[in-house]
């Protein structure tokens, strides 16, 4: 008789003992677990009832093995248990999710493109957290800091900043709307190496629109597309668009024609292409450069980089002129990302036409005043 999660959840020495005997036998002689077990095993080191070693030995046999989809869903759904989940009032909201532990070879464009959307009638929210293992890389909650944007809102300040249809987009942090997963952050990057979690953080979905939320969000490997595509449809999203993006994010190469997968509603996985020359960006560079002098340390220690306070200002200093109409690469990659994301919501007929606005809007200078309102 198999044990329900009630029951996994009584004794977590055990429980812990009996998945780790599974999933931590070597290359060839580890096994699956279930969706249940899965979930308690995380729920375990969310609340901090599994030993540390045990924690860690259980994350990391998953990773070594390879999470099963009932194994990433598992832990998903513990991350969601625990989760504060609001819903704003809008209908519709573009859950802007980058990877969480930054970027560390190129400036980020993202933090700046829920303001983007929401001057473009979507509202949207970004999320993050401030810092994190393997990457510690640049985040969106460093560069918005660095734009005088306040990141330490609680949930319910967020959902009010959303419907608020002067404002329309806020970024939420982790700290605010999973406060277990937060206090983890020591813990990972004790592990060293990237686990299950980083997978499944992204697809949370702290906000929720009323009616419908698509998730955004990006991918460098082709093996994980239908990972997150099926995550997403597990964590509730309408539609995802998912970009083969710098870094792992939401911003596509700005030099090459691109691959990228989305579902809506209740379609299948579908491949789409598109090409910056077609709304023309003309780069010689597939992402935005950071300048050479602030480059990280390829032999810096473990941990955050002496350079990315100042990464993050320059970030700020170039989005904030991208919404303000000046043209540049940051402008570019923020023209790219959102006339995808507005085809992909059947704005427009295509993404040429959503760059035509896209264009107007940035060279008005209105996304930036939008930028300026949120708290």
């Amino acid at each position: 008789m198999t044990d329900t999660l009630e029951d996994l959840l009584v004794n977590p020495e055990k429980t812990m003992t009996s998945i780790i005997k599974r999933v931590a036998t070597g290359p060839e002689l580890s096994k699956s677990i279930s969706y249940d077990e899965a979930r308690a095993g995380m729920l375990l080191v969310l609340d901090e009832l599994a030993d540390p070693i045990q924690a860690a030995v259980f994350l990391i046999g998953l990773r070594v093995k390879r999470e099963t989809d009932d194994e990433n869903k598992g832990v998903l759904q513990a991350i969601l248990d625990r989760t504060k989940i609001i819903e704003a009032d809008v209908d519709e909201l573009v859950d802007i999710a980058d990877p969480y532990n930054g970027y560390a070879r190129s400036l980020p464009s993202s933090p700046f493109l829920a303001a983007l959307l929401a001057e473009s009638g979507v509202p949207a929210v970004s999320h993050g957290i401030e810092t994190v293992a393997p990457k510690f890389g640049v985040t969106h909650s460093q560069i918005l800091a660095a734009a005088g944007v306040s990141v330490n809102l609680t949930v319910e300040e967020i959902g009010k900043q959303i419907s608020n249809p002067e404002i329309g987009w806020a970024y939420a942090d982790q700290s605010s709307f999973c406060p277990s997963l937060y206090g983890l952050t020591n813990f990972r990057k004790r592990i060293v190496k990237r686990a299950a979690i980083s997978t499944a953080e992204v697809l949370t979905g702290p906000i929720r629109g009323r009616k419908k939320t698509h998730l955004l969000s990006g991918y460098v490997h082709n093996e994980y597309p239908p990972i997150y595509t099926m995550l997403a449809r597990h964590s509730g999203f309408s539609s995802t668009l998912l970009l083969r993006g710098t870094e792992g994010g939401v911003t596509p190469s700005l030099r090459k024609r691109g691959e990228f997968v989305r579902y809506w509603e209740d379609s299948q996985d579908m491949i789409v292409e598109a090409d910056p020359n077609e709304i023309g960006i003309e780069s010689e560079n597939r992402l935005v450069k950071i300048p050479p002098a602030l480059l990280p340390e390829k032999d810096g220690d473990f941990g955050p980089d002496k350079n990315n306070r100042e990464i993050a200002k320059l970030s700020a200093k170039e989005g904030l002129a991208a919404l303000q109409g000046s043209s540049s690469a940051t402008s570019d990659a923020l023209l790219f990302s959102a006339s995808l994301t507005l085809w992909h919501l059947e704005r427009f007929s295509s993404v040429e036409s959503a760059a035509v606005s896209v264009r107007k809007i940035l060279s008005s200078g209105k996304a930036a005043e939008r930028f300026k309102r949120a708290a």
